[in-house]
């Protein structure tokens, strides 16, 4: 056999090579995913962590303020990669473009990049403005606050998770940061203006979410499901589609997550936007065409053209994620370390690098340990997402962000993307009552009201549970923050 006839047989053997790694990390995720396994191997990271602050502590007498704050810290993180990455990765895996393991090995990797590449190098240490910094002036107070805020918000995130409930982990921040400086300074000491921001959130958030994707949707339906020839209608307009999640991706990944790199403004960041989406189009249209070739003319096939768009569009919120929201989970250790080696307080202080590996290794570690259970319910337990669906969650996520920076509104990224969930799932339900009532106005005899109620498509359970842990996030959080610094301040 010549050299010419074994190269096709080698390529082929060195995929299958690859394709069994991916295996064997699957059955891996698997395996440690269990649960006395997963708690085990998380105790270990947080001592890990813990022991590791010795090195990089100021002197013997702060060191061991150090080391507990890092061991929160990497606690913290951990909380952050169970709960808050589903909301990135849930509709990919529920509308089967990634296995479970897939998904956890994609977002693990593009978590961490997100963060030790274009990670912020200075946190808001006051919870982005909600407490006045003079009222917290004194360095050992203010390294009470800080550990109470930490441990407030990691403790809630821990309870949300177990409860099966996404919520915001900037909300847990901004609610510890609040209760622990009433306690240590009183109720003058916060913005509350900023507050009302914050609660406003709460509703603008997911309704913005949920509409974008309401209507991404209502157009593929119009344009490309509910046309005589789907084919030609998809080479179209997924190409179009295409272009407006490259720049919404590339315009929310310039004002959100590349702040350390370059300093760009909204108008930039949407002038990069409309360039990346324009190029976008016109060179995917080939890449559809090719790929629509052969396929039926019916709307199952059609799910094809949106797989691979959503696996990158998942990849790329990873990444945004860990650029924006690792401090988030080191923050407060920044702020803490900084107290504790320069004696001060400020408003805002740089993130040292090992205390970025913490977070990014914390998140990505919670992901692989506890993130499935938070994805499933997300992806699948909601409504029943497919690729369409899950891309219009995709692109509702980027856009809404982009549309909220430019109002200037405090909006969460994991209420926009549950809420572009539930946005999906309410449309489908508006659609079907639609069509029902329009049969039955065809046979002169409404539909029963029996059958109406099992065509229910959103699970209320799902909805009244994550509604609820998204209003209590704030004032649970304030609440037991303030006596987390209560108990610190009398021990200390």
């Amino acid at each position: 056999m010549t050299e010419e006839t074994q190269g096709p047989t080698n390529r082929w053997k060195t995929l299958d090579k690859d394709l069994g790694r991916i295996a064997q990390m699957e059955q891996a995720i698997g395996f440690i995913n269990k649960p006395m396994i997963a708690v085990s191997i998380s105790l270990v990271f947080v001592l890990i962590c813990a022991a590791a602050a010795v090195l990089f502590s100021g002197g013997a007498s702060s060191t061991m303020i150090v080391v507990v704050a890092a061991g929160f810290g990497a606690y913290m993180a951990l909380n952050i990669g169970a709960n808050d990455v589903a909301n990135n990765m849930g509709p990919a895996v529920g509308a089967n473009a990634l296995t479970m393991g897939g998904a956890l090995i994609i977002a693990a990797i593009f978590e961490t990049l997100g963060a030790l590449i274009a990670g912020g190098d200075v946190v808001s240490t006051i919870s982005g403005g909600i407490v006045a910094p003079e009222a917290v002036a004194e360095p050992r107070i203010f390294v009470w606050a800080m550990m109470a805020a930490l441990i407030a918000a990691a403790l809630w995130l821990n309870l949300a998770t177990w409860l099966g409930a996404p919520v915001s982990t900037t909300h847990s921040i901004v609610g510890g940061g609040m209760g622990a400086g009433i306690a240590a300074a009183g109720f003058s000491a916060v913005a509350w203006p900023k507050m009302g921001q914050i609660a406003a959130s709460w509703v603008i958030s997911p309704v913005l979410g949920g509409l974008i994707a309401a209507l991404f949707l209502a157009f593929i339906k119009a344009f490309i499901n509910d046309v005589p020839d789907k084919i030609a209608a998809a080479r179209r307009w997924v190409p179009v589609l295409i272009g407006i999640m490259a720049g919404a991706f590339a315009a929310y990944l310039a004002v959100k997550g590349l702040k350390k790199l370059i300093e760009i403004s909204l108008g930039q960041a949407v002038v990069i936007g409309l360039v990346i989406g324009i190029a976008t189009i016109l060179l995917s249209r080939p890449v559809v065409r090719r790929q629509s070739e052969g396929l039926e003319n019916r709307k199952k096939s059609l799910k094809k053209l949106f797989g691979l768009p959503l696996v990158i569009s998942a990849a790329l919120l990873s990444f945004a994620h860990g650029a924006n929201d690792v401090a988030n989970a080191v923050g407060p250790l920044a702020a803490i370390v900084h107290a504790v080696q320069d004696n001060a307080t400020e408003a805002k202080v740089s993130i040292p690098l090992w205390v970025m590996v913490i977070g990014a290794a914390g998140i990505s570690f919670g992901l692989v340990l506890f993130g499935p259970k938070l994805i499933r319910m997300v992806g699948s337990e909601i409504t029943k997402l497919n690729p369409m669906r899950a891309y219009c969650v995709a692109l509702s996520a980027a856009i809404t962000v982009i549309v909220a920076s430019w109002l200037g509104l405090p909006v969460s990224s994991t209420h926009i993307a549950v809420g572009g969930v539930f946005g999906v799932g309410f449309y489908r339900e508006w659609h079907a009552e639609r069509r029902l009532r329009l049969l039955g106005i065809e046979k002169g005899k409404p539909v029963a009201a029996d059958e109406r109620k099992r065509r229910k498509l959103v699970r209320r359970s799902h909805f009244l549970t994550i509604a609820a842990a998204w209003v209590i996030t704030v004032p649970l959080t304030a609440v037991l923050s303030a006596l987390v610094f209560v108990f610190l301040r009398m021990i200390g």
